[in-house]
């Protein structure tokens, strides 16, 4: 745990710093000691003021309260922070638990099914009539899509168009018959 602690216009003392590192150890329990930590005090229009700002590998919480007190005031963002934490562990969590019951249930569809070369997962969508520069236009605006299938309304035909490897230009797949 790397703390900085600055004073603006307020002297930044031992008690004070004291005082922020012990409140600070609340969020050990939640990263361990990989995380920075910048606390700035200082005072406006009577009222005392802490910010603290907390980063870790990829995320930033922040939380900025005024009290009369500065200790309330430090106690206050320690709590705002604590739950901003909180709130972003369980909704990574909600996500790691939903991403690993979808995985489950790829890995037991696959068991089930050891053969291979099966159709195991249908796609069902609207085909919709385009001229082929407007599917083009469609599919360059989706980037996550490869190909987009449509009926040709110049020749009233089912065709696709995709994505070539180079990702800069297209092919289209037009029956004969």
């Amino acid at each position: 745990m790397n703390i900085k602690i600055v004073g603006k216009e307020l002297k930044a003392t031992d008690a004070i710093k004291e005082y922020i590192e012990k409140k600070l150890e609340r969020l050990v329990k939640y990263f361990g000691e990989d995380f920075e930590v910048t606390a700035t005090i200082k005072t406006e229009g009577g009222m005392q003021v802490a910010e603290m700002e907390v980063r870790v590998i990829t995320d930033r919480f922040r939380a900025v309260t005024a009290h009369r007190d500065l200790y309330a005031s430090i106690d206050k963002n320690i709590d705002i922070l604590e739950g901003q934490i909180r709130k972003m562990k369980t909704k990574k969590d909600q996500q790691n638990m939903t991403d690993s019951i979808r995985n489950k249930e790829i890995t037991r569809q696959v068991e089930e099914h050891p053969v291979e070369g099966e159709i195991i997962k249908t796609l069902y969508y609207d085909i919709k009539p385009l001229a082929p520069e407007d599917a083009k236009l469609k599919l360059e605006d989706d980037m996550q899509n490869k190909f987009l299938t449509f009926i040709n309304i110049e020749t009233g035909k089912v065709n696709v168009i995709y994505r070539l490897k180079d990702n800069k230009n297209f092919g289209l797949i037009e029956p004969e018959a």
